[in-house]
């Protein structure tokens, strides 16, 4: 029998993965594009209020790097983000079950800024279910990580890592929820995209004046 040549097994390879691989959208459903700013909004539930993400503490001494918390403030969108490939990839848009790099993007960063704002797993720590911190590298494997699709509701998705999937816990801080790696599947953390300059059109004049420093306080109390 005639065995494939490598060419074919290549080919098959590559189907294999553009079936796989699907375009990332945000909540509008358009692509997510690299380099752009988002907002990662974690899906309200009844025992999630749907606050955003930042970065925060985890510990009193030492308090850097920092970890990443949801706010428990519901209006607050929380610090955008952008992703890039951890490989060169020529492709302007983010699909699912590829490596990304995520990064914080703000102007206002008072403290710990002798560390990156890349998000990384804190493959230092021996604890059973690893914080996600601040302070990654491009390259490197714990800053590396997957969105993947989940059926919850439209345009939702969930964070993996080669540790394990992207869920939280109650934290340090008023029991706000922690970022982590964790095996545990009711702990996962389910997210929508929203696109950082149309949540600030969105904001309307009935804002309160309170509610809009609070889109931009840090990091979050």
């Amino acid at each position: 029998m005639k065995k494939p040549s490598v060419t074919s097994f290549l080919i098959t390879l590559l189907l294999s993965a553009a079936v796989c691989a699907h375009g990332t959208t945000e909540s509008n459903g358009n692509p997510v594009k690299v380099g752009e700013k988002y907002f990662m909004q974690p899906v309200k539930t009844e025992h999630n209020n749907g606050g955003g993400l930042v970065p925060a503490a985890t510990n009193i001494l030492p308090s850097c790097p920092l970890g990443i918390t949801q706010t428990r403030l519901p209006y607050q969108q929380g610090i955008p983000v952008t992703f890039r490939y951890t490989e060169t990839i020529d492709r302007d848009f983010i699909t699912t079950n590829t490596s990304i790099n995520i990064e914080f993007r703000s102007d206002i960063w008072p403290v710990c800024n002798e560390f990156s704002k890349l998000w990384a797993v804190d493959d230092s720590s021996s604890a059973k279910e690893s914080a996600i911190i601040i302070g990654g590298k491009h390259k490197s494997p714990n800053s590396a990580f997957k969105i993947q699709n989940v059926t919850v509701e439209e345009h939702t998705y969930k964070l993996t890592t080669s540790y394990g999937t992207v869920g939280t816990t109650p934290g340090a801080w008023l029991s706000a929820p922690q970022l982590l790696v964790t095996n545990d599947e009711s702990k996962t953390l389910v997210v929508k995209f929203v696109k950082a300059d149309d949540a600030n059109k969105a904001t309307t004049s009935a804002t309160s004046r309170v509610e809009k420093l609070g889109l931009r306080m840090f990091p979050f109390y």
